[in-house]
């Protein structure tokens, strides 16, 4: 159980991290010079999380040592980009389908 619990952090630090990247989205009002800035935001807010998660809730984090905890968190925020490119890509191809 508590091997399924470490497993569990990475998709909740993703989603915590893709929320508030959608939340920058909406508050940047679509300005393309901030929009960039969201990987390197998503990274910076998942290492956060993985270091808080690490020192806050131990064993929470599928980590041994801060640094990892640190990597974990920022690797789960760069996930959150991704998943968000994944759904961008699949409305656009859904879209681009019902045009023909």
């Amino acid at each position: 159980m508590e091997q399924l619990l470490n497993m569990a952090s990475v998709p909740v630090i993703t989603a915590v991290v893709y929320g508030a990247m959608e939340l920058y989205k909406y508050t940047v009002n679509g300005k393309e010079n901030y929009i960039r800035l969201i990987p390197v935001f998503a990274v910076i807010l998942g290492a956060c999380i993985g270091i808080a998660a690490f020192y806050g809730v131990p064993g929470v984090v599928v980590a041994d040592n801060a640094l990892t905890a640190l990597l974990v968190g920022g690797a789960s925020g760069l996930a959150a980009t991704g998943t968000n490119q994944v759904f961008k890509q699949l409305l656009k191809k859904n879209n681009t389908d019902k045009e023909d």
